[in-house]
């Protein structure tokens, strides 16, 4: 089986806040699998600060599940 996800370790901490990124953007793609749907309600949350503060808090939480997995970078 293929996956998207083969790990959770990254080599840098800019690697690891795009997979942190990715991590949210396909939480919204598997949760609204419609891409007609998705380009219909963008217009509405790109103009709202609540929901892209929240977008923030998910993709925050994603990168410390990743900095946790790769231990913060240190040796």
């Amino acid at each position: 089986m293929t996956t998207w996800l083969e790990t959770l370790i990254t080599a840098s901490p800019e690697d690891g806040f795009a997979l942190a990124m990715k991590l949210s953007r396909m939480a919204v793609k598997m949760t609204q699998p419609s891409d007609e749907v998705r380009k219909k309600l963008r217009p509405i949350y790109e103009q709202d600060a609540n929901a892209l503060i929240a977008s923030s808090q998910v993709v925050a939480t994603n990168f410390q599940t990743v900095a946790t997995a790769n231990n913060y970078w240190r040796a």
